[in-house]
């Protein structure tokens, strides 16, 4: 049976068994940077003449289809573990688990983290490779924009690089997002090749400078082993109390109303978020927490309110949210178009702010209103421009003190009104 034998190289001498694939091996493919380490191993001298350099994956891959059945093995050379962000798993999906045997070299982030001395078990890894073409980049998990919200969750992250995104443009997003003192970045040259380098700093240090390739990034978030409690501010995923937000008394979304309002808007993963009249922006913080990866904008007109807003953006340093100061519907033309919208104030133009939200393509609009007015004009609002509409009614009551006992207090009603797009 015809064999593709996907062999790592780079880290470590070759095995009796690879070297004994290899030596049997009709052709040895290789990229250009892969031939660099194999040419200095034992066995290139005695089959160089079956090697073949191809820098292309898919004419690499069209290659092996034209040959396949005409010879009994090949062997693509690839770097590392090749089943991480390797070529394995695209040599297993054209090929089948059953014709292709994976033969892995120790993976580039064993190498890093031994190389700075850190464990990995804890680390979270992402790659920002998009692909040698720029005309083919492939669609990425994760984008350097999210690395602010990432390096809130995880203390280490270990991202592999193109040059496109280098270690350079890394630290610019970082230094621009307000990070420094608190991250070391670990930049790992060319692991594996006789000029290997690791250079260590701030995200000061690294931005700005070149870097050879191929490189990784580790950023390792310091601030993070000193959380000494998981209501450490700045750490709560979901249940912000008013009182650990800066607001006017009083002009605050009551916490049980929050929680009914950010299930209503069934937050993804990401996309992008308006928060239109966001008062002191309880809505905005709670969703942050409920999806770091998601893109909020805050928009309030109330002088007082956006200083709230500033406030709670220095106390919970959050980097997903973005202020915009200014009057509904007018701010919002210059605003990418919304995922998800919540109305926490209108001004009195309700029916304008949704008309604008739906032709700017909202799947989920949800409206808070204590005016029965306001009920009756966003209910009929949104189903003039076909979504489906639901309404629940708030209650809360709290307990409080009375003399030597305790009584129920209850807050004013609240509506929430939610429409989905049909």
């Amino acid at each position: 049976m015809q064999k593709l034998y996907v062999i790592g190289v780079g880290y470590k001498p070759l095995d009796n068994y690879s070297k004994g694939v290899i030596e049997k091996a009709d052709f040895i493919l290789t990229s250009g940077r892969i031939f660099e380490l194999f040419n200095q191993t034992d066995s290139y001298q005695r089959v160089k003449e079956k090697v073949k350099v191809i820098n292309n994956v898919d004419d690499t891959i069209e290659f092996i289809r034209s040959n396949y059945f005409k010879t009994d093995n090949i062997v693509l050379l690839a770097s590392g573990d090749p089943l991480f962000y390797g070529i394995g798993k695209r040599a297993i999906e054209e090929f089948g688990k059953e014709s292709v045997e994976i033969i892995p070299d120790l993976s580039s982030i064993q190498v890093a983290f031994a190389k700075i001395k850190e464990s990995w078990e804890d680390a979270f890894l992402m790659s920002l490779h998009g692909g040698p073409d720029p005309s083919k980049r492939r669609h990425l998990l994760y984008d350097i924009t999210d690395l602010p919200s990432l390096i809130k969750i995880h203390r280490k992250i270990l991202i592999l690089t193109d040059k496109k995104n280098n270690p350079s443009e890394i630290a610019k997003e970082l230094v621009s997002s307000g990070f420094s003192g608190e991250l070391r970045l670990y930049v790992c040259e060319r692991l594996g090749y006789p000029d290997e380098r690791i250079i260590m700093g701030s995200p000061h240090d690294i931005w700005g400078r070149d870097y050879s390739y191929p490189n990784l990034v580790i950023i390792l978030n310091d601030s993070i082993d000193r959380v000494e409690s998981p209501l450490k501010e700045g750490e709560i995923v979901f249940g912000l109390s008013e009182d650990e937000l800066y607001h006017t008394a009083g002009l605050v979304t009551k916490d049980e109303v929050r929680a009914v309002v950010i299930h209503k808007l069934r937050l993804p993963k990401r996309g992008v978020f308006w928060d239109i009249g966001a008062g002191s922006g309880s809505i905005s913080f709670e969703s942050a927490g409920v999806s770091p990866f998601l893109k909020i904008y805050t928009i309030e007109k109330n002088i007082d309110q956006i200083q709230h807003i500033k406030n709670n953006l220095r106390k919970f340093f959050t980097k997903n949210i973005e202020l915009v100061e200014g009057e509904a519907p007018e701010v919002l033309r210059n605003l990418p178009p919304p995922h998800r919208v919540f109305i926490g104030g209108s001004g009195g133009k309700i029916e304008e702010i949704v008309q604008f939200a739906a032709n700017s393509l909202a799947q989920i609009i949800v409206i808070n209103a204590t005016k029965l007015e306001t009920l009756y004009r966003s209910i009929n609002s949104l189903k003039v421009l076909n979504y489906e509409v639901d309404v629940v009614q708030v209650s809360i009551s709290k307990m409080k003190a009375l003399g030597m006992g305790n009584f129920l207090s209850a807050n004013n009603p609240v509506f929430v009104i939610r429409g989905i797009k049909q």
